[in-house]
């Protein structure tokens, strides 16, 4: 990311409680976005793209921590961005039958 800023709100989770949804996954963007390829980087998951070129405005990023044994998780989601453009499913289309990250 250039000169944005991403703003992380960190949360400690209980075992078993959910969090919220990644917005990305229906966005125009998600497929050159920076933001978006920086979470499936910590997510070990495939990039979308190799080469992101959009740098979105102001996103919200927030952390999940969980402790599962002796491991520590953290999951990452993009709740909010001030670049976000509603296409629904976009993040489908790119991946067809493949599960939607949560």
């Amino acid at each position: 990311m250039n000169n944005s800023w991403a703003y992380v709100r960190l949360t400690i989770k209980a075992p078993g409680v959910g969090s919220i949804m990644c917005i990305c996954v229906n966005c125009h963007y998600v497929d050159r976005c920076v933001t978006y390829h920086a979470v499936e980087g910590q997510h070990q998951q495939p990039h979308l793209t190799e080469t992101p070129s959009f740098d979105p405005n102001e996103p919200s990023i927030n952390v999940n921590i969980r402790t599962k044994d002796d491991v520590i998780e953290m999951e990452w989601d993009v709740v909010g961005c001030l670049s976000f453009k509603r296409e629904t499913g976009k993040w489908s289309k790119l991946r067809p039958g493949e599960l939607v990250p949560t």
